[in-house]
């Protein structure tokens, strides 16, 4: 009788914390989309500015969008199976005891039984996909988008994988650990946890992340950086400096872009763009001084952290579905068996959100250009730009739905010419 009683305190208990959750979840999701939808530029240009439909026959020869089907073509393959294994090796996780098996045969305290777990799941994912990321650096290297030998590309995609799984074994620990302290209320904590993660990531990325992959240096002083620094100032957006980039060293796609916040924010420029017009620099740049003149790093991390944030509610709703748990073999999420589980779900999570996210990151991207002809008044460059941009990066002109949908953060090259258009017109100015 008293077992029973006990049983039945634990259920109430349990169905009391996902209640709780199941609050949190609904407040925390509400705040992200509010923070969405306020902050999200759903129409880059006024209502009154006409319509202008993409065109990549108008702007491209049919050579060059013949190249760019071509690479398409050439790549798809090696990205679809990748993206195929990242599903596979996360379903395994969740829908079979595979992780509970290893971490059962683990010995030694807790944490390390799960950091172990989180570790050899992550590389086993990293080796299947090694061979097919190999398969894709071949295929840029065809088409001379990629300078890297293999010593290089191995080390910078080991760097990248050291990143990921350091972040994400920090983020399966600290639920195991939480979980074994506070199993009814762990999600609490753990949503903070996510948020601030999230927020600190952000900041943290351009000092210490960016030099792992690159060396920048000071732009040389001349005109291009006086240039710069003075569109910059004049934009009300004041930088601490203009960095180059060595880029050229992986490979021959142009970029720039602003990098961090307030006194640390500069310009960064890749070498490869530095042999492109000035014109087409300033426009690059004042593309990216659109993003930190609105803010975009900064609503993004909101978004981002409160989406981290609701994601820990929704992974405690997740984890405490016996059917699910038992499935996987896992007793308890604060047992270390409990790592693999915990994985799969954070991949799948990050996996699915990718088209939301893309959603989003359009709409931003569209506004930070419509700041870049606002800023400049050259809608004549700005499509020259563009261009060069897609033939130099073989860019995909045409995406397949599935491929826009999953993997465009950026509009379309046409989608862009046609903004300018649509822009010029809207102010009287030649349409390019």
């Amino acid at each position: 009788m008293t077992g029973l009683i006990e049983e039945t305190r634990r259920s109430a208990r349990a169905g009391g914390g996902r209640r709780a959750a199941g609050i949190g979840l609904l407040v925390l999701g509400v705040a992200a989309a509010v923070a969405v939808a306020v902050t999200t530029p759903w129409r880059a240009l006024p209502g009154a500015a006409p319509a202008v439909a993409p065109d990549p026959a108008r702007d491209f020869t049919a050579a060059q969008i013949a190249r760019a089907d071509a690479f398409d073509a050439a790549v798809t393959a090696p990205a679809y199976l990748s993206l195929a294994v990242t599903v596979a090796v996360a379903g395994v996780l969740v829908l079979t005891p595979c992780g509970a098996w290893l971490a059962a045969r683990l010995r030694g305290p807790w944490w390390l039984r799960a950091l172990i777990g989180v570790l050899a799941f992550s590389a086993a994912s990293l080796l299947i996909k090694w061979p097919l990321g190999m398969w894709y650096e071949t295929r840029l290297r065809d088409y001379g988008l990629s300078t890297q030998h293999w010593p290089a590309w191995s080390a910078d995609r080991l760097k990248n994988f050291a990143v990921q799984t350091v972040i994400v074994a920090i983020m399966v620990l600290a639920v195991v650990w939480l979980a074994r302290r506070l199993p009814e209320r762990w999600w609490i904590p753990a949503a903070a946890g996510a948020f601030a993660l999230t927020v600190v990531a952000s900041f943290a990325y351009p000092v210490v992340v960016e030099p792992l992959f690159n060396d920048f240096t000071p732009l040389k002083a001349g005109g291009l950086r006086s240039d710069l620094v003075a569109m910059a100032a004049r934009d009300g957006v004041p930088v601490k400096d203009v960095l180059v980039a060595d880029a050229s060293r992986r490979t021959t796609a142009l970029n720039a872009y602003v990098s961090g916040f307030g006194a640390t924010r500069r310009i960064v420029v890749y070498d490869t763009l530095l042999g492109a017009p000035a014109g087409e620099v300033r426009l690059v740049v004042a593309h990216e001084l659109g993003h930190a003149k609105n803010g975009d790093v900064l609503s993004g991390t909101l978004i981002g952290a409160l989406g981290a944030a609701a994601g820990a509610c929704l992974l405690f709703l997740a984890v405490s579905t016996r059917a699910l748990r038992r499935r996987a073999g896992v007793p308890a999420i604060g047992d270390p068996r409990a790592a693999g589980l915990l994985l799969g779900l954070m991949t799948l999570a990050t996996v699915l959100s990718g088209p939301a996210e893309n959603v989003v990151s359009r709409r931003v991207e569209a506004r930070a250009d419509v700041h870049a002809l606002d800023l400049t008044r050259d809608p004549a460059t700005f499509a020259a730009m563009q261009r060069r941009l897609a033939v130099t990066n073989v860019s995909d002109l045409t995406p397949a739905a599935f491929e826009y949908l999953m993997y465009s953060s950026h509009p379309t090259t046409p989608q862009r010419i046609a903004l300018a258009r649509s822009w010029a017109r809207l102010n009287g100015l030649p349409e390019p």
